[in-house]
């Protein structure tokens, strides 16, 4: 009889390690969806996007994201190359928010405040493989505790990956909490340079953005509750130009948080179009969400990448929809907040062509 009782306890504890820690421990691979020459790489760990290849306006293939060669790059990484940003996107001043009369204190990583979901978030930890077919679709899905990073209850995430058509990629990132409203900001964070990861810097290369206000920030990136019209001054890109144009009159480059036009948050509508002269190449992006980082890559410091090239300073572009940074702390600002019986959902479609 002991026997069997030391049994059943030594089972019933190795499963409750298990389903504790065998997360952890799921192995970590590489996923290629690829259709005709277009292909994109991603791996479960942090749902991160490695590649996007692309053909030029001469069929030439080229690498239009930044990265490393192996995944021990993304495991020490602080750019966030490619990753799918969670819970909560950007940043929160204070590193603290009240919900429902009580106040979370979340991991203080960048000066003060929070920064893309603590010190580790969704783009670091391993994601779960549901569904994967090479030319159609990769679906992941990650169950975030109670308590991670400071955030309250527990959610159930859900990425996928999926072309559709010949020259369109989607993103679907969805979220379910079970017991507790939290607030949820997922947002992707590749690092664009449509002449090719290793051509240089984007100042050259050619934006437009659908947004005629910007959210501005104090000299932490926090930002101040104001919603301010671009019109006029170095953040206009309501017609297209080129990055670098009035980059004098932004000290240390862009990364701002863009007000879009026309979103309602169930229909998708355009964010920006980027154009490379010299490949040809351009891309056009649409969302659901009612914001877009801006981000020139300004905190680039010479990182070794893929082949062992060196990253410097306005290497590449960020186009990061999201919801409001710091919205959980200014009341005029979309909310973030999902219920309970609720699902966040969030969309991004790219279009690339070349001529």
């Amino acid at each position: 009889m002991a026997k069997n009782s030391f049994f059943y306890f030594f089972a019933f504890f190795t499963l409750f390690l298990c389903k504790n820690s065998c997360r952890a421990t799921e192995e970590i691979k590489v996923y290629e969806l690829k259709k005709g020459n277009f292909s994109v790489k991603i791996t479960n760990y942090g749902a991160t996007v490695l590649s996007v290849i692309l053909p030029d306006k001469n069929g030439k293939l080229d690498d239009v994201v930044l990265g490393y060669d192996s995944i021990d790059g993304y495991k020490n990484d602080t750019t966030y190359f490619g990753g799918l940003i969670g819970r909560v996107a950007n940043r929160i001043g204070g590193a603290k928010f009240e919900l429902n009369g009580v106040e979370y204190k979340l991991p203080a990583n960048d000066h003060g405040n929070t920064l893309h979901g603590g010190s580790k978030g969704f783009s670091s930890v391993i994601w779960t493989v549901e569904d994967f077919e090479e030319d159609s679709h990769l679906t992941l899905t990650y169950n975030s505790f109670d308590g991670e990073q400071g955030f309250p209850g527990n959610l159930s995430v859900e990425v996928t990956y999926m072309f559709i058509e010949t020259n369109k990629l989607a993103l679907i990132m969805q979220a379910k909490p079970h017991n507790n409203a939290t607030p949820v900001n997922l947002a992707s964070h590749s690092y664009w340079n449509l002449g090719g990861h290793n051509s240089g810097d984007i100042l050259s290369q050619t934006i437009q953005i659908f947004g005629s206000k910007i959210t501005p920030v104090n000299d932490k990136l926090i930002p101040n509750g104001e919603i301010s019209p671009v019109k006029g001054t170095g953040f206009d890109f309501l017609l297209p130009r080129t990055i670098g144009s009035k980059l004098s009159e932004i000290p240390g480059g862009y990364d701002i948080n863009y007000v879009l036009d026309n979103t309602d948050g169930r229909h998708l509508q355009r964010v920006a179009i980027v154009q490379e002269s010299k490949s040809g190449r351009k891309m056009e992006l649409w969302t659901n969400k009612p914001g877009v980082q801006f981000y020139t890559s300004n905190m680039l410091d010479n990182v070794k990448g893929k082949g062992g090239f060196v990253y410097s300073k306005y290497a590449a572009l960020c186009l990061e929809t999201q919801g409001f940074p710091d919205s959980v702390n200014h009341p005029n600002f979309p909310s973030q907040i999902v219920n309970p019986g609720e699902t966040y959902k969030h969309i991004m479609v790219y279009r690339f062509t070349a001529s």
